[in-house]
């Protein structure tokens, strides 16, 4: 790859814990960071040794010298920066979730394939070691025919003594809930597993709903789901369920279950985010269960300054690759319109209380 790419990122906190070393790590110059708090961003970009800031992206955006735009906004400014990126000729690695609803998702696809440049989206949980283990045996037909996925996903972070700060998380206009934040990104690994969602049901619950405004001191009720279930049927014949919560004590991490003709492969995690050392347990023909050797390639190095980096750099080398190969590698921004359209068919199906099909 050229030594001479430059990218901008728009956004702080996973913008620069992240996006910064992961694409400095692997050959990028990231010389602007955007942010329209002013204090915060100028105290950033001096922390990360960033050279230039806008409180304005689009400013940044106009830029002529940068050849990438990292978008790390709150969802509700995806699909405007997005677009403006793509139109001035940018790649685009953009964060989950993906946008607001289906209608800008599909501008956002559209405007990707117009502009001729890489677009995708920050679904690096696909690279980490114990979901990519899990696709080459689900592709090896360890298990036989898959059949039958559940997903337990429960945190404590809303159990709180005081009601937790008001944060953009709260409002359906930013794009907040649980289902977006931590639901796209197993979304997105089940249909990577699976293939295509024929149908979805689902129910969104508020269970701590009560935030207090830093401003003013009043307590106020959040608008957006802290607790999600779903099941997702899938073209395939896979039925896939998940239940998520970020409103249980104690936390319990995740347990991801894969049941197939011929066994079961079994996959948990302390957290929200797989972990580099992930392990895999399998059973197959009625033998016990018993972890898996995880193929070394799939932990190529490992990156101690934080535990998301080594499966967010592994999605920046296949950024790269796009970039040099003309292509836009998955995640990009059609699996990101296929996403939406999920999350927008469980929120729908939690509204009517019916069964949504799937396009």
């Amino acid at each position: 790859m050229p030594a001479s790419r430059r990218i901008g990122i728009v956004g702080l906190g996973f913008g620069t814990q992240v996006y910064v070393p992961a694409f400095r790590s692997e050959g990028w110059d990231v010389v602007a960071l955007s942010s329209r708090t002013r204090d915060k961003l100028v105290q950033a970009a001096a922390s990360a040794g960033i050279p230039d800031v806008h409180t304005d992206p689009m400013e940044m955006i106009a830029r002529r010298d940068l050849d990438a735009i990292g978008i790390v906004t709150p969802p509700s400014a995806h699909a405007e920066l997005s677009i403006a990126a793509l139109r001035a000729g940018k790649h685009v690695m953009c964060e989950k979730p993906f946008a607001l609803n289906a209608t800008e998702a599909s501008a956002m696809r559209d405007a990707a394939q117009a502009s001729a440049r890489t677009a995708m989206v920050g679904h690096e949980f696909r690279h980490t070691p114990q979901r990519a283990f899990i696709k080459q045996l689900l592709d090896d037909g360890h298990i036989g025919r898959p059949e039958l996925c559940t997903i337990e996903l429960f945190l404590d972070r809303y159990v709180t003594r005081e009601p937790r700060p008001l944060a953009w998380m709260a409002w359906n206009r930013a794009g907040g809930g649980l289902l977006g934040a931590l639901g796209s990104h197993y979304i997105d690994g089940l249909r990577h597993w699976f293939g295509e969602v024929a149908s979805v049901s689902g129910r969104l619950a508020n269970l701590r709903p009560d935030v207090r405004d830093a401003a003013t001191g009043a307590i106020v009720k959040a608008e957006t789901d802290d607790t999600f279930l779903f099941t997702l049927q899938f073209q395939s014949g896979v039925i896939a369920t998940m239940t998520a919560s970020f409103a249980t004590t104690p936390a319990r991490g995740a347990k991801i279950a894969v049941m197939g003709q011929r066994g079961t492969l079994l996959a948990e995690q302390p957290g929200p985010n797989p972990m580099e050392d992930g392990t895999v347990l399998a059973s197959r023909d009625g033998s016990p269960l018993e972890e898996l050797p995880t193929p070394a390639k799939y932990t190529p190095f490992t990156d101690a300054r934080d535990h998301r980096l080594m499966a967010f750099r592994l999605l920046v080398r296949e950024f790269n690759d796009g970039i040099d190969g003309g292509t836009s590698p998955s995640p990009n921004f059609t699996d990101g319109l296929r996403c939406q359209q999920v999350l927008d068919a469980v929120r729908e199906s939690s509204a009517s209380g019916r069964t949504v099909a799937l396009r």
